[in-house]
């Protein structure tokens, strides 16, 4: 494969479709407001279907890996994205959507019959999201879905954490983080929720320690890798020379440790608040992308503030004005 990319991506392909709705609907369709819950297919197809009908839907490939790749590709940089989708019309529209984002997107939909993975966003009038998630097709991903050749393309490898649920899928990260550094890449990852942590910590703990070179995590997040209960006691403890760890804090910016030298990233704050989905994405695009551009580690971190502000601004978690063009007018003022 000749082409270069700056990143790939792997993780859950999952169709977000968002609707308006009153919240008599909730009510009728036994949805508890403000709240994500798992669903299986039948619920889930029946539920995309009762949006649909009722007009005013807007579809939108998503999952969070594949967001942060969408932003990457949204400042200009090269990207592809790697997730597995079910042979049907979602898994169409999934592919179509990435590579209309602008990212190389070629994984082999799956001949199990499984639906591909949608997350149902039914919005109230005051804002609120009320998500029912079906995974479906996406957590059939295993080893033989990771192409080599485009993983050996990359300069940097970024995994999801949400993927690491199944013992396929650990394998398949596992192969994939081997092949990226034998090819002399770097590989990162997202830990993306502390109860995904929670369930696998020792899967995690190993791959972080032996395998990552660039982690990406909230506070809860690192406290859970660790089992630790302070913030700067649990980057102590994983901090070692090559491994870069970019710990979120909320309000308080971020903190990215570089061979144990610490970084204090500032938050930019958002002219308006409207929908805090994608932030972390955005932010390890902003990182990863600013990384990509040549920026220290110190001034990617703030490339990600930026971009994590651009997208709390507004629906969605893709960015809909251009990073660099907010970077730009807001000095660095990292330390």
């Amino acid at each position: 494969m000749s082409a270069h990319y700056h990143v790939v991506g792997i993780g859950n392909a999952i169709m977000d479709v968002i609707a308006p709705v009153a919240d008599e609907f909730l009510e009728h369709h036994h949805m508890t407001k403000g709240v994500m819950s798992l669903v299986d297919q039948e619920r889930a197809l029946a539920l995309h279907k009762v949006l649909c009908d009722q007009g005013e839907t807007q579809t939108i490939a998503g999952g969070s890996a594949g967001n942060t790749m969408v932003g990457l590709a949204a400042m200009g940089l090269r990207a592809a994205y790697i997730g597995k989708t079910g042979r049907d019309s979602t898994g169409d529209a999934l592919a179509t959507g990435f590579r209309d984002a602008g990212l190389n997107f070629a994984t082999t939909p799956t001949d199990s019959g499984s639906a591909s993975a949608r997350c149902i966003i039914a919005v109230t009038g005051d804002g609120e999201r009320t998500m029912n998630t079906f995974l479906g097709a996406s957590v059939e991903f295993e080893k033989s879905d990771v192409p080599d050749a485009l993983i050996r393309a990359a300069d940097t490898l970024y995994l999801e954490g949400y993927l690491f649920d199944a013992d396929a899928a650990k394998a398949a990260f596992v192969h994939a983080a081997e092949v990226a550094r034998a090819a002399g890449g770097k590989v990162a990852i997202t830990l993306s929720d502390p109860f995904c942590v929670a369930r696998h910590r020792d899967s995690f703990r190993h791959l972080v320690d032996h395998q990552c070179d660039i982690v990406f995590a909230n506070q809860e997040e690192l406290l859970m890798l660790t089992e630790g209960d302070d913030v700067e006691q649990s980057m102590a403890e994983l901090e070692r020379d090559g491994l870069v760890l970019c710990v979120t804090c909320g309000s308080k910016g971020s903190i990215i440790s570089v061979d144990g030298e610490r970084h204090i990233i500032p938050v930019v704050w958002a002219d308006t608040l409207v929908d805090t989905t994608g932030a972390g994405d955005q932010y390890a695009a902003g990182v990863l992308g600013g990384r990509a551009l040549g920026l220290s580690w110190a001034d990617a971190g703030y490339l990600g503030s930026i971009a994590a502000a651009e997208v709390i601004g507004h629906y969605g978690a893709r960015p809909e004005t251009p990073v660099h063009e907010m970077a730009v007018s807001v000095a660095p003022g990292v330390s």
